[in-house]
């Protein structure tokens, strides 16, 4: 909320990326005051392919559609076109229908479940991890901050990750490596890429287990 106070300060509009935050934490956009906000449908348990953007009506009004089609247009002549209210003027042509449901559905669950037990398991699972981790011999975490939620981010001495993710995949542990669309960060740490696990409020600290001993399966292949 401080960033978005300084960057306001400056006339400058804020969109936030909340994908990683709607699926572990209550997100209040008029709180947070910023006038953009995305977050993915397959992040918070609903369908791939599908998402949410959310944006101050003021500044919706002001933007011309970038896509034009069906339903998107109020009425068109040769000599003007008149684009349909919000939030139609940004969806034009067939919708993704069955997304829509799946993500509608997605949000009930999420409203439905208790989201502050659900983030007590969550770090839980977390503090397990990151204890459990911090053991395994030229495991080097990236990311440590206080306030972060439930992902890990590591690399392993000599195994590159994408080798990491491979001899996991044939346990049956799903993580995911590579540069996680932020290389500017892999080369402020002087990696070329991570793997990272991240837990939910359905993950348990059995399963950490599994990726712990995994992770030492891996060290034992490539020593």
């Amino acid at each position: 909320k401080e960033m978005i106070r300084i960057a306001h300060g400056h006339g400058v509009p804020v969109m936030l990326d909340g994908a990683q935050a709607v699926p572990h934490m209550p997100v209040d956009v008029q709180d947070l005051e910023c006038d953009f906000y995305a977050f993915s449908g397959h992040k918070m348990f609903g369908p791939t392919g599908i998402g949410i953007l959310y944006g101050k009506r003021a500044l919706l009004e002001a933007m011309p559609p970038y896509q034009g089609g069906g339903d998107m247009i109020k009425s068109v002549t040769f000599e003007k076109t008149i684009y349909n209210d919000l939030p139609h003027k940004f969806e034009a042509g067939t919708p993704n229908i069955s997304g829509g449901v799946g993500l509608g559905a997605a949000v009930d669950y999420l409203g439905r479940i208790d989201r502050e037990g659900a983030m007590a398991h969550e770090r839980e699972v977390l503090r397990y991890a990151t204890s459990a981790l911090a053991g395994v011999s030229g495991l080097r975490m990236i990311g440590t901050a206080r306030m972060k939620t439930g992902v890990v981010s590591f690399v392993l001495n000599g195994i590159h990750p994408h080798d990491i993710g491979t001899i996991l995949d044939d346990d049956g542990i799903a993580i995911r490596t590579g540069h996680h669309c932020a290389q500017p960060v892999m080369q402020r740490f002087g990696i070329p890429a991570t793997a990272r696990a991240s837990f939910a409020l359905y993950n348990t600290v059995e399963e950490v287990d599994s990726l712990v001993a995994g992770i030492h399966r891996a060290v034992k292949v490539f020593s």
